[in-house]
């Protein structure tokens, strides 16, 4: 495809980044399970090591169904470049990489999924950087607790597990005059439903696990990079600023340009962290993100029969679905998400914990696993799961406490998921 920003979002998600197969006219993106390529000569190599020249050296780096995900990806999100890796976490840490360094920090929001809270209070403590998490709702203290350490924000566009709406405006402006980028993990939006980069992000993180892969079966995550980031303007991102010994003295801002972050992503960061996304998972996200817009339309059109139903029954103490008028982010939906609210919420059981418990056990059409963005309508208590290791404020904090159950709403016939619903709900509070 030509000029591939006029098309529409429905035609793009079928034809961005996929041609016919130039050696079989194949119409779908072949898988290429390939370890390696063979270079035309001994000069091509070396532009290749050198960064000189694009293609295909070794499927750690780089590879032909997965150079068409990262394009369809990053086109849709209306990036610049985006890289592929092996998972939504491996895609927080890829994007994180080349901004830190022993001693340096990131701000971000309290909501977020709980993998990703111990991610950032626990794990990066190993390289030598720090987390300080904050109530994104509370901008004042968004701004206080950036320092002159601080190398990124990170939020979710819509948070994980409570479906709270962040203001990526006004946190992306807080970010600017900081001089440090916004990282947004869109997995719980979609590019159809939120495009962060109209909002100010620097770098849009995927679990394309999710909604965008849409029928459980891989992992996989995305970094995409907007382009628009100046990484030379001070002296905080050497990485991508200043000479790279590795490359004999090559800088990627002033070599790449907008495309700075993606080439340090491939070049350094595929090449020594080694999170590599194999084509067959590529593949199959592929073929998910085909129809995208069609599932996500009937995920939000099912979201608000069900958070409506659930908000109006005794059993249940509140929903935090932003699409109800009665959400203190409902007037969010229409700036940040106009296409709707997404399919992912909690719900507070009376019964606490115990009415919880029984509410997962009690379901038929629900599934009780560790995902969402699934076709199929999922349930979570994350309190004793997802986020089991976090301390009890902690979990309150990211709206996981104990009487709470998450709800990934799917594609079934809405008067399906409710009556499943109100079946075991009985059961659990009888």
């Amino acid at each position: 495809m030509t000029n591939e920003t006029s098309y529409g979002f429905d035609t793009l998600q079928i034809h961005a980044g996929a041609r016919p197969d130039p050696a079989t006219g194949a119409r779908q993106v072949p898988i290429y399970q390939s370890t390696a390529y063979v270079f035309r000569d001994a000069e091509h190599a070396a532009a290749l090591f050198n960064l000189q020249e694009v293609g295909y050296i070794y499927s750690r780096l780089t590879n032909p169904t997965v150079a068409a995900l990262q394009e369809r990806v990053a086109t849709l999100e209306g990036g610049a470049g985006a890289v592929c890796c092996s998972s939504g976490h491996a895609a927080q840490i890829m994007a994180l990489f080349p901004l830190m360094g022993p001693g340096l920090n990131i701000v971000a929001s309290s909501r977020l999924y709980g993998g990703t809270m111990t991610q950032f209070s626990q794990t990066i403590k190993r390289f030598g950087w720090e987390c300080t998490f904050v109530d994104f709702d509370d901008l004042k203290a968004v701004k206080a607790a950036i320092d002159e350490n601080t190398r990124a924000v990170f939020c979710e566009a819509i948070a994980n597990p409570g479906g709270h709406i962040t203001d990526l405006d006004a946190i992306s402006a807080i970010a600017d005059d900081a001089g440090i980028p916004l990282i947004v993990d869109n997995t719980s939006a979609t590019p159809y439903l939120c495009r962060p980069i109209e909002h100010g992000a620097t770098l849009v993180v995927h679990s394309t696990t999710k909604y965008l892969t849409g029928n459980g079966t891989v992992t996989g995550g995305c970094v995409v990079d907007s382009g628009k980031f100046d990484w030379a303007a001070n002296d905080k991102f050497p990485s991508l600023s200043q000479p790279e010994p590795a490359y004999h003295g090559l800088k990627f801002a002033e070599t790449f340009g907008p495309l700075a972050f993606t080439f340090h992503g491939i070049a350094i960061g595929l090449r020594d962290l080694g999170m590599t996304m194999n084509p067959q998972a590529a593949h199959y996200s592929l073929m998910g993100i085909e129809t995208l817009s069609l599932r996500m339309e009937r995920h939000v059109e099912n979201a608000k029969k069900v958070a409506a139903w659930l908000e109006q029954d005794d059993r249940i103490d509140y929903v935090t679905y932003a699409g109800l008028e009665s959400s203190p982010y409902f007037g969010l939906v229409e700036k940040i998400c106009p296409r709707g609210a997404g399919a992912l919420f909690t719900v507070a059981v009376k019964g606490g914990y115990e009415a919880c418990i029984k509410l997962v056990d009690s379901l038929e059409i629900f599934s009780h696993v560790a995902n969402l963005g699934d076709t199929r309508s999922l349930i979570i208590h994350s309190a004793s799961t997802t986020h089991r290791q976090l301390t009890t404020e902690q979990q309150e904090a990211a709206g996981a406490g104990p009487n709470i159950v998450r709800l990934s709403i799917g594609t079934e016939d809405a008067d399906d998921i409710i009556a499943d619903l109100d079946q075991a709900l009985s059961k659990a509070t009888a």
